[in-house]
């Protein structure tokens, strides 16, 4: 069945790009609404932009989507990894500002809060959309592929200078709270070299040593150091389920990310709607269902999260 969330809950915080305060709030909708949201301080245009993978922008560093209004909401996708995770489809996300908060840099606080609240089934099934044949995108040396699973897979590859992260693999099934337990609370990271880069740029104004691992070769940057051994893989696998999210329904199909970022995993996603032959939709019927990110997450499971 298909589900929303059985009461508000509300998340405030900055910006991590624009700097700017935020206040949202995940509000239950009805069957077939699907993720959206309302930007509560435009006057004048259409302010619902669906959180949908045609509606983003394809951009290196978040994952942001656009009306055909021009009205936008940035940095999504620790927010969608969190509603995949929790296993809620319908939500109406209201929110005063352009930007997600970005909180700690992972997507904890907002599953604590999702998981909190609850969820309420929806009188209607869930369809799935299962993927019947590889697809693949590449750019340089970054390579994204979606290929045949009987659930949903991530498997994904880093490889940086900086001795503090180095190379990192890892791969999980997402079923059973695998995503809450292993991921969710897996921090944004970055160079003290890109920091630098985007502070002179205008960007990651909001960003600081509380929400995000900064390394500088062999050294973390960051009070308390790594929350995992591999947080920086991990986080990118989160990335990735927020991404895949944007497909409009949970995905059976394993990817396989190699260097991959937002933009790439977009173009995945383009790549796979515009081969009808490479998916279908699929009912969940219970057997399938249990695969599913979300299903099955307790309380106990928030006693992994740091």
């Amino acid at each position: 069945m298909q589900t929303t969330i059985s009461q508000p809950v509300t998340f405030e915080g900055v910006g991590l790009h624009s700097g700017q305060p935020a206040r949202l709030r995940v509000c239950p909708a009805p069957a077939h609404h699907g993720i959206v949201f309302r930007r509560t301080d435009v006057v004048g245009a259409d302010a619902l932009v669906r959180a949908r993978w045609d509606f983003v922008s394809q951009e290196p560093l978040n994952t942001r989507i656009v009306n055909e209004a021009g009205v936008s909401v940035a940095t999504i996708e620790h927010l969608m990894a969190a509603l995949a995770g929790s296993g809620l489809h319908n939500v109406l996300i209201d929110i005063d500002g352009p930007e997600v908060p970005i909180l700690d840099g992972s997507s904890a606080e907002f599953v604590r809060g999702l998981v909190a609240a609850g969820s309420t089934a929806l009188a209607a099934p869930l369809r799935a959309i299962r993927v019947l044949r590889t697809v693949e995108v590449s750019s340089g040396d970054a390579v994204a592929r979606l290929s045949p699973s009987d659930s949903l897979e991530i498997d994904f590859e880093i490889d940086f200078a900086d001795a503090a992260i180095g190379r990192q693999e890892k791969m999980l099934n997402m079923a059973n709270g695998a995503f809450v337990r292993e991921l969710c609370d897996s921090r944004t990271f970055c160079r003290q070299s890109d920091v630098d880069a985007m502070h002179a740029a205008g960007l990651a104004l909001g960003g600081s040593l509380e929400n995000a691992v900064v390394v500088d070769g062999a050294e973390v940057l960051s009070p308390g150091g790594l929350r995992h051994r591999d947080e920086a893989v991990r986080h990118k696998m989160l990335d990735a389920l927020g991404d895949l999210y944007t497909a409009g329904a949970p995905i059976l199909g394993r990817y396989t990310g190699s260097r991959a970022g937002h933009a790439l995993t977009n173009k995945l996603l383009r790549a796979l709607f515009d081969r009808p032959e490479a998916w279908d939709w699929v009912v969940c019927d219970a057997r399938i269902a249990a695969r599913l990110p979300g299903v099955g997450v307790h309380f106990s499971d928030l006693g992994h999260v740091a």
